[in-house]
């Protein structure tokens, strides 16, 4: 039975390089959008709902409304620019640390130290900073935005090591803990694919039907286009939505070209051991 096996996983594994080769010059750019994808979606919310998010902090900090909109204009300037200045590529370790500065801000201005989901998925984009941070610290290039590449204990492997960290908590967050069917199915699939992909178990294709699989969930739970702006399920979803965007990719972040560093393939391990043999 294993003997039928091995071939058609190699095939799988084959079609996932084939897949990752053939979109190499995208994945960098779409990486990054994904892993800031919460950033500018808050930032346009600001935007959107300036009056609402103004009085907000006005009442709960009792600070006047000149101070709460100095605190949205902050929020919105901050997220958008920042974003901008990673997808161009510009003084990025600025860009980072001012969304570590946001994130720190809305900490506090939220009240999310006492919520434990929600201060957990601010962990979480603290760990997609840090993912971005270690990415523009490497001169080589990759395949996805802060690949892991940990033969050598740098700042950067440490900072990728603490990123991922924080961003499997956070896929830890998207679990529902129910009895319900549809729920339980979705648990023991998604956790088991994230076990594969973190003991390094065909890797690459473990991490890429892990990336499919969290995109159909999230496109099938957080349906916000469904509902009306006006209604705060939308913002509930809207907000679920993309950050579950950035814990695919940041939770993944580096498996597919990783597996490549990391594991050898089995096209490799033929070569080693014809070339051992002659």
């Amino acid at each position: 039975m294993s003997n039928q096996q091995n071939p058609i996983l190699s095939k799988a594994e084959d079609a996932a390089d084939n897949i990752l080769r053939h979109t190499k010059y995208i994945l960098p750019h779409l990486g990054r959008l994904c892993l800031i994808s919460t950033f500018i979606e808050d930032g346009i919310r600001m935007w959107m709902q300036w009056g609402e998010q103004r009085d907000y902090i006005s009442s709960t900090w009792s600070c006047g409304q000149f101070l709460a909109s100095i605190f949205v204009f902050i929020n919105m300037v901050g997220q958008v620019g920042a974003c901008v200045g990673v997808l161009m590529r510009k003084q990025v370790p600025v860009m980072c640390g001012l969304l570590f500065f946001i994130i720190g801000l809305q900490t506090i201005a939220y009240s999310i130290l006492w919520d434990i989901k929600f201060l957990a998925r601010n962990m979480a984009l603290v760990g997609a900073v840090l993912l971005l941070l270690a990415e523009s610290k490497s001169e080589s290039r990759s395949l996805f935005a802060g690949v892991p590449q940990l033969e050598r204990n740098t700042p950067k492997s440490y900072l990728q090591l603490s990123g991922r960290v924080l961003l499997v908590l956070m896929f830890m967050t998207l679990l529902h803990f129910t009895l319900n069917p549809m729920d339980v199915v979705q648990n023991v699939i998604g956790s088991t694919l994230m076990l594969l992909v973190c003991i390094g178990h065909k890797t690459k294709l473990s991490a890429m039907v892990l990336v499919f699989w969290l995109l159909l969930v999230n496109f099938y739970q957080n349906q916000f286009w469904r509902y009306a702006t006006t209604r705060a399920m939308h913002d509930f979803l809207k907000y679920d939505f993309f950050q579950t965007l950035s814990v695919i990719w940041g939770s993944n972040d580096g498996d597919f070209p990783g597996a490549r560093r990391g594991v050898v393939s089995t096209k490799g391990k033929n070569y080693i051991d014809s070339e051992k043999k002659i």
